[in-house]
């Protein structure tokens, strides 16, 4: 077990793996009555972790929405779709939902995937992962309670997620 920092918090987690997912394709649907939304087309990526390592297979999609918080601050949930494939031949559905968390002073860097990597103290990417799978070798994983933490890259996101005793 080890502890990880989670926002200005210290929690107690056993590290699974870090998920690095690579996305191309974002379609901006623009503001409706309701929300702004956009949707990114997961194009691969790859997961290592003391238990668990494979590729992030091409296909799924994170339907995200933003807002504006009372800061300022462009705040937005995430619904995410994809299926992991072990280096063993497992395969795994995940999905995730989860919060952002962008200050009006980093959002222009942010959201520009031409800009240099900002700092993700600057930032927060929150997840919550639910894993499923058939695959008796990681039978385990289908009653976990994960959380992520992540940050934005170039061309896509990387989320260190831990398992929640």
């Amino acid at each position: 077990m080890s502890e990880f920092e989670f926002g200005d918090r210290t929690l107690v987690g056993h590290p699974l793996c870090v998920a690095r997912f690579e996305v191309d394709g974002i379609l901006d649907l623009g503001a409706s009555p309701w929300t702004t939304r956009r949707i990114g087309y997961i194009t691969g990526g790859r997961f290592e972790g003391p238990r668990l390592r494979g590729e992030i297979l091409p296909g799924g999609g994170n339907w995200s929405t933003t807002g504006a918080g009372q800061d300022g601050a462009a705040t937005g949930t995430f619904d995410a779709r994809c299926i992991w494939k072990t280096d063993d031949g497992a395969l795994i559905y995940v999905t995730y939902t989860g919060r952002t968390w962008i200050p009006p002073e980093v959002a222009q860097a942010f959201r520009d995937p031409a800009q240099p990597q900002v700092d993700p103290s600057r930032y927060r990417l929150r997840i919550a992962p639910v894993f499923e799978t058939s695959d008796r070798r990681y039978d385990w994983l289908n009653a976990m309670l994960a959380v992520g933490v992540g940050e934005r890259l170039a061309n896509g996101v990387r989320h260190h997620i831990y398992e929640i005793p």
